[in-house]
């Protein structure tokens, strides 16, 4: 039985890492995968998942008002698909989730999304708030604070170096914009 799957973790826990091994595993057991990422993160590329340790495969991309249910569909008319995987999940809105519930159910496919869970605020993403609240399975992607504490808060710092309240919520970066820390030292940075 298929289900919708959530891994979830703050910055550099290694989400794109596991879903590139995950991916890799169903390949190498012969069975067909269909990557997708958010077209916003282009990171590695526009079209590629991509590691900080240096893995990647291309991808199809998405944008926000892309229907990810007849897009899977489509792909699914040109042969089977053993699992579906999309990075940077925190990036689609609350309609395209239920539209990989859907795929779910009606269409008998897994699928795999990995994603952050809050913002540099604190704040739920919409696609992560979304994907809370009706994925069949949910796995923390656990990344450590420099104490040594489980991360799961991360602050963007600004130019002078120092933590940002303020801002659009999303803005993609790496290591030079964002720092995962346990809750305690994000308060502590972020003066809460």
């Amino acid at each position: 039985m298929a289900k919708l799957h959530f891994h979830y973790s703050t910055m550099n826990a290694g989400k794109s890492t596991l879903l590139l091994q995950a991916a890799h595993n169903y390949n190498e057991r012969g069975m067909e995968t269909y990557l997708l990422i958010a077209a916003f993160d282009d990171r590695a590329g526009r079209g590629r998942i991509g590691s900080r340790i240096g893995l990647a495969r291309e991808a199809d991309v998405f944008g926000d008002t892309t229907d990810l249910y007849a897009m899977i569909e489509a792909r699914l008319a040109c042969g089977p698909v053993a699992c579906i995987f999309l990075d940077e999940a925190q990036f689609m809105t609350a309609e395209q989730v239920w539209q990989l519930a859907r795929v779910v159910d009606d269409l008998n496919v897994p699928v795999m999304a990995y994603g952050l869970r809050v913002d540099f605020r604190g704040e739920l993403f919409p696609g992560s708030a979304a994907l809370l609240a009706i994925a069949d399975v949910m796995r923390e992607v656990r990344t450590i604070c420099h104490c040594g504490r489980n991360a799961t808060m991360v602050i963007r710092r600004g130019p002078d170096g120092h933590a940002l309240m303020d801002g659009a919520q999303v803005q993609v970066g790496g290591n030079e914009t964002y720092v995962s820390l346990c809750r305690r030292h994000w308060r502590e940075e972020v003066g809460r």
